[in-house]
């Protein structure tokens, strides 16, 4: 009988190396994090060293007593590679890899490697091939050793082996493509959004740190079915939903890529187009984490990223989520928010305030228009009804009278 487990994937054994250079930077808090991005991308943790210095090593990321201790517990454990928990110039690639003979890998790396991993559209793969090879092009003359190995494993997944055998010519070619076949898709979301804008139908977009519970919301909200698990980045591609309020109104929920500490620039470039939905949305809904112990952190990265994106001076809504395992902890006062709530979009607590506060936030937003419709033109008011609510419709000689409140782009229907 033959053996079918030839071709599975070894899962990588490795330790994860951090340096802290200020007394404040909770540097065990990251390699936490660091620990579960690596379980996502399939390695297994084995153990984590900590240096404490003034500056990173410019030449191999930690100093030289470090990389002693590392190849010693490397050798002791039976690793395979480390992870370091920033990202890493080629210099420091290199050197740190010539003096461990191991696998070297760096967050953004990791992070990349995730992307590819769980990226379903055509768009996000576009997205993250894009990500990967600007990551590499950087790095050609420092990764060819440690990501050219066969076994696979964490950073060959996207473009494959191929590409990195390729030159900085052949990679800019393929980059230069990438950019056309982007442009020609962030011209249909541009379209899609300016249709969205004339019909006047508000906007909510549900941004968050990876893993808070944003999909699991928009789910709870809409009843779709997008996939919710308790990993970080499970969800990838941007999603839009339709939700209906009580009222009738209608309120587009826009589910956003989650966000996470050292986000790698290659990956905010990429995804611009997807991750700028935010921008035009007329709110935003912060989704928080309120069982994680690093919530203060995590809420800052979101504030710090939108802020990078342009994504300034909207409503936000921000729900501390997971109150089902958060309990009665004292949660931080969000001085960003125009409004908070305590929600489980498990569970469904404070779901029915958060659509009652989205309904009134609308409303708020809304003129009343009152006019008299010929009845040649009785069929305008059908999109009446689908912008705004109608308190009072009355049949007269001359037409047909409107009293509605309407959006406040969508007045002149």
């Amino acid at each position: 009988m033959t053996e079918i487990h030839e071709n599975q994937e070894r899962k990588e054994k490795v330790i994860l190396i951090g340096v802290s250079t200020r007394e404040d930077e909770d540097v065990e808090a990251s390699l936490c994090e660091l620990a579960e991005l690596a379980d996502t991308a399939g390695a297994e943790v084995l153990g984590q060293v900590i240096q404490n210095r003034e500056a990173i090593h410019p030449g191999t990321y930690i100093g030289k007593g470090k990389i002693e201790e590392v190849r010693a517990l490397a050798e002791e454990l039976g690793a395979d590679g480390v992870i370091c928990d920033d990202e890493l110039t080629p210099a420091q690639l290199r050197g740190l890899e010539e003096r461990l003979e191991l696998k070297v890998m760096d967050r953004t790396l990791v992070i990349l490697d995730i992307f590819a991993k769980h990226a379903s559209t055509s768009e996000g793969k576009l997205q993250v091939e894009m990500a990967q090879l600007s990551y590499r092009l950087a790095r050609l003359s420092g990764l060819g050793k440690s990501l050219s190995r066969l076994g696979g494993g964490i950073g060959t997944r996207g473009p494959g082996e191929k590409k990195l055998e390729t030159d900085r010519r052949l990679i800019r070619s393929r980059m230069a493509r990438l950019r056309r076949e982007l442009s020609a898709m962030q011209l249909h979301r541009d379209t899609a959004r300016k249709q969205r804008l004339e019909r006047a139908v508000p906007v909510a977009a549900i941004v968050g740190y990876t893993n808070a519970g944003k999909s699991t919301l928009l789910n709870a909200l809409t009843g779709a079915d997008i996939l919710a698990q308790d990993q970080l980045f499970a969800t990838l591609d941007p999603t839009t939903r339709r939700m209906e309020l009580s009222s009738g109104q209608e309120l587009l929920l826009t589910d956003t890529v989650g966000f996470i500490r050292k986000l790698p620039h290659h990956l905010v470039e990429a995804f611009q187009s997807t991750l700028e939905e935010a921008r035009y949305a007329d709110f935003i809904l912060h989704v928080v984490d309120s069982a994680s112990p690093q919530i203060d952190a995590q809420m800052e990265t979101v504030y710090e990223t939108l802020a990078e994106l342009g994504v300034t001076g909207k409503p936000v809504i921000t729900l501390f989520n997971k109150q089902d395992l958060a309990g009665d902890r004292e949660l931080p006062k969000d001085l960003h928010a125009s409004h908070s709530l305590r929600i489980s979009a498990a569970t469904g607590e404070g779901l029915p305030e958060l659509r009652g506060l989205l309904e009134r936030m609308i409303q708020e937003s809304r003129v009343l228009v009152e006019r008299v419709y010929p009845y040649a033109q009785a069929g305008d008011i059908a999109r009446v009804r689908r912008y705004g609510q109608i308190v009072e419709e009355e049949y007269r000689e001359d037409g047909i009278y409107i009293r509605a409140w309407l959006p406040r782009g969508a007045s002149n229907v």
